[in-house]
């Protein structure tokens, strides 16, 4: 497949980010773990516009920064900062406005809500006085809590989502996607390997032949078989990659490429989540 060339837009591939209201390819960019300012920029040619940013983003931020310039109309810049109190948001959206040249950031997300951002009226009315003003455009949010977050996808001032969704935790299909309907919000899924888990193999899991076409051997998953698994449910809107280097970044736009998977291909993937899950816990995390 020739990545040198833009990828198309269709039904897989793109998507309209609600209440940001631009169209963006369903693949996010984290540069938190390897890439660096070029990377950005070659990505953005074939088709990437969301960008993940943050404190811990400094080896991309120039490279966001110089994207942008050219038609910040197209981008999407989403800040994943923490809030415990309003003039601390204030303060990092002012600064980030600074850092990057621009008027306005597409979304500002509390960070862990619950755990490392807190959801006060304070935070909240500093967010809803940033929107007010146009510095910011929607208010975000990265979640573990799903069933917190089922409820705030109801009622809640929070325009966006950014939940854990894969394979290995597809509770959001029960605990957030059916709350989504009354008012719409943006959902950005993250951990598309589950750290690593779903890719690497592990003894003990026994699995049927997989159902779909391919030469690989599988189990563990590809890359491809997780990204994929995310995509294609329609409630996603899109899943963000943090490769560490090119190679990873083009094995993993290529998945864009691929289109959704089938039902017997989604259902073999689920059971094989489950084993993971099973061998794999997190106590921490619900």
């Amino acid at each position: 497949m020739d990545l040198e060339k833009r990828i198309d837009c269709n039904e897989f591939t793109c998507a309209i980010l609600p209440v940001v209201n631009k169209q963006v390819l369903r693949m996010g960019i984290a540069g938190n773990y390897g890439l660096v300012s070029s990377d950005i920029e070659w990505v953005a040619e074939r088709g990437a516009n969301y960008w993940l940013t943050g404190r811990s983003y400094a080896k991309v931020t120039e490279g966001i920064k110089r994207v942008i310039s050219r038609n910040r109309e197209k981008h999407v810049v989403a800040y994943l900062g923490w809030g415990f109190f309003g003039s601390q948001v204030r303060r990092n959206v002012e600064r980030t406005l600074r850092t990057l040249n621009t008027d306005y950031l597409d979304v500002y997300k509390l960070s862990w809500l619950g755990r490392a951002s807190f959801d006060s009226r304070g935070v909240m009315d500093v967010m809803l006085k940033l929107k007010e003003e146009g510095k910011i455009r929607a208010i975000g949010t990265s979640i573990h809590d799903r069933k917190r977050a089922g409820r705030l996808a109801e009622d809640s001032n929070f325009d966006l989502f950014m939940i854990r969704y894969n394979a290995k935790h597809p509770g959001a299909e029960n605990d957030i996607f059916p709350h989504l309907n009354k008012r719409n919000p943006a959902i950005v899924s993250y951990t598309a390997l589950a750290w690593g888990q779903l890719i690497k193999r592990v003894s003990g899991i026994t699995m049927e032949p997989w159902p779909g076409q391919s030469l690989e051997q599988i189990p563990p998953l590809t890359p491809e078989l997780c990204y994929r698994f995310v995509l294609s449910n329609p409630n996603v809107h899109l899943v963000l990659t943090g490769p560490k280097n090119r190679e990873q970044l083009k094995a993993n736009l290529d998945t864009l490429h691929q289109g959704p998977l089938g039902s017997e291909e989604l259902g073999w993937l689920r059971k094989y989540g489950q084993q993971i899950r099973l061998k794999k816990k997190f106590d921490y995390i619900p």
